[in-house]
């Protein structure tokens, strides 16, 4: 009997162990019996009793709650340690707990609610109630945050974008919950707008291209270009960050979310009134804006600009590029010619506020003006004379000389020489000016010949004896008379019979004004006297001999 009820007794002790006695890494409730050197003293029943630190019963930069009597589930690491007791820890309940916890969520897509409370390499660890997750630094905040501070210890909302219990290894997410409460704000700000509705804003930021411009938790983009009427070099210039502006909505994408915001339409359009400030070949002050390869823009008032083509900028420099007649900021006068109000395009020209230099050249150089100048450029067809008015003129090799060929005159002159000339011709239109060194002493030769005549005697000098012939000047024009002209008696036609300094009568059988020669010569004046003397004393056929009517014309000549 006693030994049956020993076997009952074991029995009833053994079950009583399996019922009572918690199972090693498992999640058991306790009891705190008592508090004492910051730790909390925990039955787990069976006359186990276990330590935790009273940290372990804290949130993340709260103090911990927890009080005798409480109860309280805690994570059985070992049923005892060398001391006899039981190794329990709080924190790895807690963990067990919320892994259970944010794997549902984690299922079903809900939002978790966290703490940030470290910050490790790359980003920030975050307490979800227990387990400890990663928050990269690019999911902190909709733009980069730079002081992640405030955010410490900040009980919030975070979205589980991966999670494996096996590893360990949890990534959240505060950027997805910020992007999702702003797109939902976004539609609801963006459902009261319609497009030309007019709204106060904050700028919020500013860039090279525009500002955005904050409209009551939704951005709008304010374009450089719709800031102001006139040219916005960059939109620092009109706003500051933080200025509340009033903005006009211009364009609002539904699908995208995108608003399109513009300031100059608040404001009068100064188009509306260029045509009639600004008619046709008026001329305007106004002020260098921009210049490119192609002119320049000019600023007539805020908002009109017009471009002065490269063509329009100056009478005389025609390959220069723009910015070596005009600079930015400079203000300048222009004269408008052509209004494009459909295309908002005003053209402007500075040559013409300017008189044209050719014309005045023209008026102030009438042909025959002696002028001096130097010489720019020296050409295969003539020279290059720079004239008053920053305009050239151009000497021809026909006019450089009237003794030399051109092409052997035009190599006396240099670049940088000064010389005069006549203004022989003014093509204003063909802005062309034709010049002649020759015609500056006159023409000698026309001088000369004019008062002589085919058939005239003249007296020359000789100059120079030759083989073929002799050369002779009259009035310091030179002329050759040949062998065969020296004489009408054969043996009379040597060149040697005469002495260079002699003073010879001769005949013009020729005045040639093209080659400016005189055709002269001495048996022509023979045959001419002597036909003219046959015709005053007689003729041959009355008997009288030659020598007598000569003898007779002689005599005649010397009384």
């Amino acid at each position: 009997m006693a030994n049956t009820s020993m076997e009952e007794f074991e029995a009833l002790l053994n079950e009583s162990f399996e019922m009572d006695t918690p199972q090693e890494g498992s999640v058991v409730k306790g009891k705190v019996i008592a508090i004492e050197a910051g730790q909390a003293i925990i039955d787990v029943g069976y006359k186990m009793e276990g330590r935790v630190d009273l940290k372990e019963f804290a949130n993340p930069g709260e103090a911990p709650e927890i009080a005798v009597g409480d109860e309280v589930e805690v994570y059985l690491r070992s049923a005892e340690n060398a001391r006899g007791e039981a190794v329990i820890s709080r924190e790895m309940a807690r963990r067990e707990e919320a892994w259970d916890r944010l794997e549902k969520a984690y299922a079903d897509e809900l939002r978790v609610e966290g703490a940030i409370f470290g910050r490790v390499k790359g980003g920030f660890t975050v307490d979800l109630g227990g387990a400890v997750a990663f928050l990269p630094g690019s999911q902190v905040d909709v733009r980069p945050v730079r002081d992640a501070g405030p955010l410490m210890g900040l009980k919030q909302p975070f979205q589980i974008l991966k999670m494996d219990r096996r590893r360990g290894n949890i990534v959240v997410s505060r950027r997805a919950i910020l992007e999702e409460s702003r797109a939902e704000q976004r539609a609801e700000v963006i459902g009261k707008l319609s497009e030309g509705d007019t709204v106060e804003g904050v700028v919020k930021n500013i860039t090279e291209y525009g500002a955005f411009v904050d409209l009551g938790g939704v951005d709008g983009l304010l374009h450089v270009t719709d800031m102001a009427w006139r040219r916005v070099n960059h939109p620092s210039e009109i706003l500051s960050i933080g200025e509340t502006v009033n903005v006009q909505v211009i364009k609002i994408n539904k699908d995208t979310h995108r608003i399109s915001l513009g300031m100059k339409q608040l404001q009068e359009d100064p188009w509306d009134l260029v045509a009639a400030k600004y008619p046709l070949n008026s001329v305007h002050k106004g002020r260098v804006t921009n210049i490119t390869d192609y002119g320049a823009f000019v600023e007539l008032e805020p908002g009109v600009e017009g471009l002065v083509h490269v063509s329009e900028m100056s009478w005389t420099k025609k390959n220069v590029h723009p910015g070596k007649i005009v600079s930015t900021s400079q203000e300048v006068d222009v004269m408008v010619l052509e209004i494009d109000q459909a295309k908002r395009r005003v053209s402007l020209g500075l040559k013409q506020t300017m008189r044209n230099p050719w014309e005045v050249f023209a008026e102030t150089h009438p042909e025959g003006t002696e002028v001096e100048g130097e010489v720019k450029n020296i050409t295969e067809f003539g020279l290059f004379i720079g004239l008053p008015g920053e305009i050239d003129g151009m000497v021809h090799l026909s006019d450089l000389s009237w003794d030399e060929r051109g092409e052997d005159a035009i190599q006396n002159y240099r670049k940088g020489d000064v010389v005069k000339a006549v203004v022989s011709e003014v093509d204003v239109e063909k802005e062309r000016i034709s010049l002649s060194i020759k015609a500056l002493g006159g023409d000698k030769f026309a001088e000369a010949a004019g008062g002589v005549k085919r058939g005239s005697i003249i007296t020359v000098e000789v100059t120079a004896i030759e083989d073929g012939g002799i050369e002779v000047e009259y009035e310091g024009m030179k002329s050759f008379i040949r062998r065969s002209d020296l004489s009408r008696d054969r043996a009379e036609q040597r060149p040697e019979r005469f002495s260079v300094g002699d003073k010879v009568d001769v005949r013009v059988t020729n005045v040639d004004m093209k080659s400016r020669r005189l055709g002269l010569s001495i048996k022509a004046r023979e045959i001419a006297e002597e036909k003219e003397a046959v015709e005053q004393y007689g003729s041959s056929d009355s008997g009288a001999s030659l020598g007598d009517i000569l003898g007779a014309a002689l005599k005649g000549d010397d009384e």
